[in-house]
């Protein structure tokens, strides 16, 4: 990858001053309910960064509305907090105006699946070099409960007695259709883990998309399990998309790792253009 479009320091470069993952977060405390997995992904974020030895006011941290999108409050890094299903918008902006920084994407599965779910896809098409971490609990916890896009049809609520019938939204299927460079799943109940698979998706040129099974133990306390249903390195990185497309085909929902690292160069804006007269660009436009 491009070192300068992510901000990682390129070999033979002046040592940069060494940080702990402590020296990532702020010292705004968060406010998510006891227990809850959005708690391992600002941990896993922070040991990202001290290990890729980013300087903070080189990383900008955008999301939107949700449990999950309160992240760039508790990181010491540039943050965005911007409106509901809009992260993707203001990220993708953002990079290509400050092309040095690295931008990373944060939201939940309603977020960024159902109001967002349009600037999902074309994020996955355009192919800008940032990373997208969804916090999928399969429920939207901030608003109390209601199904989300990726609850399960039968998930029965006191919002969606017997549940909601509706087939579940497919993130990863969605993101390799949509043409998404790197696609992962990691799981909160392993920091390391996945704070590893943060490090691969934001030094992976293009749009990275990482999903992370993030429990929300007061509304769906029977997440608790996933920690014996999740499959560490079940999926085996791949470039080629028909052996991905068969990988998901198989994929459980607890499947973790990387499944596809693509190599399709990120999008780069041209160059600027030479300016014009106001007088010229109004006759283009004269009836």
């Amino acid at each position: 990858m491009n070192d300068s479009a992510c901000a990682v320091p390129r070999q033979g470069s002046p040592a940069r001053l060494a940080r702990g993952p402590g020296d990532y977060k702020s010292d705004v405390k968060p406010v998510w309910c006891p227990g809850c997995g959005d708690f391992g992904v600002v941990n896993a974020l922070a040991k990202a960064m001290a290990k890729m030895a980013l300087e903070p006011k080189d990383v900008a941290v955008v999301s939107g509305i949700g449990c999950s999108s309160r992240i760039p409050a508790y990181m010491s890094s540039y943050g965005f907090h911007g409106v509901h299903g809009r992260a993707l918008a203001a990220g993708t902006g953002l990079k290509i105006a400050r092309p040095d920084l690295t931008v990373i994407v944060t939201g939940g599965d309603g977020d960024g699946y159902s109001i967002g779910g349009n600037h999902f896809l074309h994020a996955c098409r355009r192919n800008v070099d940032m990373t997208y971490i969804v916090m999928d609990n399969r429920v939207y916890g901030m608003t109390k409960g209601q199904a989300s896009p990726t609850s399960e049809p039968d998930w029965d609520s006191k919002l969606s007695p017997d549940g909601t019938g509706l087939r579940e939204f497919q993130p990863l299927v969605v993101a390799l259709t949509s043409g998404a460079n790197f696609i992962a799943r990691g799981f909160t109940g392993d920091p390391n883990g996945l704070a590893e698979l943060i490090e691969q998706a934001v030094r992976h040129p293009g749009f990275s998309f990482l999903e992370v099974l993030s429990p929300c133990v007061t509304f769906r306390p029977e997440q608790k399990e996933w920690k014996k249903m999740v499959r560490p390195d079940a999926f085996g990185p791949t470039s080629e998309v028909p052996r991905a497309v068969r990988r998901l085909l198989r994929d459980t929902g607890f499947d973790l790792g990387v499944l596809y690292a693509g190599e399709r160069p990120p999008y780069a804006p041209r160059g600027p253009r030479a300016l014009r007269p106001v007088a010229e660009l109004e006759a283009r436009f004269a009836l």
